[in-house]
């Protein structure tokens, strides 16, 4: 099982890489000199926030359960957090969610705008890309390596997170399995990316990623269901941010259409899957105890 000093470290590794890269490497002062000097501190503010770093951690630990090093992987670790935190930037704004509080600060465009909130957001999502087109791992075939790339693309944009986001712009109907679908793609896009990039890049065999990528689907939907829960029974002190945002904002949840009890149930079935979808690896005592860690998680 992962320590959490262990966990906290990764986290620590993959903000510092974040602000490394958003800044270029310069000091606060030659920043502070630039004329455009507002769009890395609304970058960093974000990035700064806190967060599990849930996404590259996964990435990472699946390196390490594949034979790597956990940092063999972290230009593309800090590549998904950076899309990650433009997604909740952009997803915080007026025109979308609306929120006030994102992880127990004002979101970004309470603090600079809104114009420089989306500035930020399309900023970080192409700075992702410099970041990752920095790997340069001795002994990875490049076509992992542009194979990586695209998984990365494909899954932040229409076939996943930007694709569930309009679902979940568009459609409140009381539909269970277009609910899924929704999650799929908006929370669970990402963690697929993650698990599969560093399964990837790690040289795993198509067994072994097709594996992975079962593990972070379930993962991914047992995570929101958990979110959907937290939403009715956590408090804005322990969450960081807005609770009962869904139901104001009358969207549909795991927890209206199924009942919280269903839906505890449900997070125990979907966590149980992803699992077992991992019992082809021997060192993958890591990436079960994340997932019963999410299990049972208040944040």
């Amino acid at each position: 099982m992962p320590r959490n000093e262990d966990i906290q470290s990764l986290a620590q590794l993959v903000e510092d890489y974040c602000c490394s890269a958003i800044t270029g490497g310069r000091e606060a002062q030659e920043i502070a000199d630039e004329p455009h000097r507002k769009i890395y501190d609304a970058m960093l503010y974000s990035i700064k926030a806190g967060g599990k770093r849930l996404r590259p951690i996964i990435m990472m630990l699946t390196a390490k359960m594949c034979g790597k090093k956990p940092e063999s992987v972290l230009p593309f670790a800090a590549a998904i957090e950076m899309i990650h935190t433009y997604s909740l930037i952009h997803d915080d704004l007026p025109a979308m969610d609306n929120d006030d509080l994102r992880r127990g600060k004002p979101t970004n465009h309470k603090v600079f705008g809104e114009a420089i909130a989306i500035l930020a957001g399309d900023a970080l999502l192409t700075k992702a890309f410099e970041t990752a087109a920095t790997y340069s791992e001795p002994g990875v075939d490049k076509e992992r390596v542009l194979r990586a790339v695209s998984i990365l693309a494909r899954l932040s944009g229409t076939d996943g997170m930007v694709g569930g986001q309009v679902i979940d712009i568009e459609s409140h109907n009381e539909d269970l399995e277009l609910l899924r679908y929704l999650h799929l793609l908006k929370t669970g896009a990402l963690i697929r990316a993650s698990g599969v990039i560093g399964a990837t890049l790690s040289g795993a065999s198509e067994e072994q990623i097709e594996a992975v990528d079962e593990y972070c689907r379930n993962l991914g939907i047992a995570f929101q269901i958990q979110d959907d829960i937290l939403d009715v029974t956590g408090s804005v002190e322990e969450l960081g941010k807005p609770i009962g945002s869904d139901e104001e904002n009358n969207k549909s949840t795991y927890v209206t259409l199924c009942g919280l009890e269903r839906a505890q149930q449900m997070v125990d079935e979907y966590t149980r899957k992803a699992v077992e979808s991992l019992d082809i690896f021997e060192n993958n005592d890591e990436l079960v105890a994340l997932a019963h860690r999410l299990v049972g998680r208040k944040v």
